[in-house]
């Protein structure tokens, strides 16, 4: 390759270490062109699957700031450069692996750091992002749930006082005057009290009736003997 072309994929690689969120480097030795396609279609959605000489990674990675990658690079490598999850792309890489045992996992990069075959399966072995927002969004729409219920309950109390107020009220408007209801059993003692006096009275007018019926037989009594005498 001459020296132009060579600079050139340098430096596309470099751009490549600088815009990708991470990287998975690989050893592709044995892995048909077919395989290799397959591989390049299952990360698609998340990565770039390239295939690079170990020394223009090396100055590529140099040029992007990378340190460490050296000892990564021996035999033949490509590289996943992660553009979307990079748990998916790990996740994706293992299992073309467990099918195709001639792909091996050599380390990789993430947030800024190189890490090793290792810490590349146990990224993958973490949950995948929407699977964590999802549970996230799950988490908030729960708080925000009892949130809106302790926002709430005390104006469903608040209703219920004031409708237990309204309906003391129609029974009782002075409550709504500030003054204390008038106990029902106390106002009706005074009335059921007055009703023997009303009762007492009527005896009363039997006895001035009956006594002067009874001054009325004597005088007609009185005016026969009267009469008799007269007569004799």
């Amino acid at each position: 390759m001459a020296r132009p072309d060579k600079t050139a994929a340098v430096a596309e690689l470099a751009q490549s270490f600088r815009d990708s969120d991470a990287a998975v480097l690989t050893e592709y030795r044995g892995l048909t062109v077919a395989q290799l396609k397959q591989l390049r279609r299952d990360l698609a959605a998340n990565a770039s699957y390239i295939v690079s000489k170990n020394t223009l990674t090396k100055r590529a990675a140099k040029d992007a700031g990378i340190d460490g990658l050296d000892e990564l690079l021996v035999g033949p490598s490509a590289i996943a450069f992660v553009s979307g999850d990079a748990v998916e792309t790990a996740k994706g890489i293992r299992d073309f692996a467990k099918t195709n045992p001639l792909l091996v996992i050599k380390g990789g990069i993430f947030e800024g750091k190189v890490i090793s075959a290792d810490d590349v399966k146990k990224l993958a072995n973490l949950e995948s992002r929407e699977v964590l927002l999802s549970k996230m969004a799950g988490a908030m729409l729960a708080s925000l749930t009892k949130a809106a219920y302790l926002f709430n309950a005390p104006l469903a109390q608040a209703a219920r006082a004031i409708d237990a107020l309204r309906v003391k009220a129609e029974s009782d408007p002075s409550v709504l005057n500030g003054a204390a209801p008038a106990a029902p059993v106390a106002a009706a003692a005074p009335v059921a009290e007055a009703a023997p006096v009303v009762e007492e009275a009527a005896p009363a007018a039997e006895v001035t009736s009956e006594v002067s019926a009874v001054d009325a037989a004597e005088s007609n009594n009185s005016a026969a003997d009267a009469a008799e005498q007269t007569e004799g």
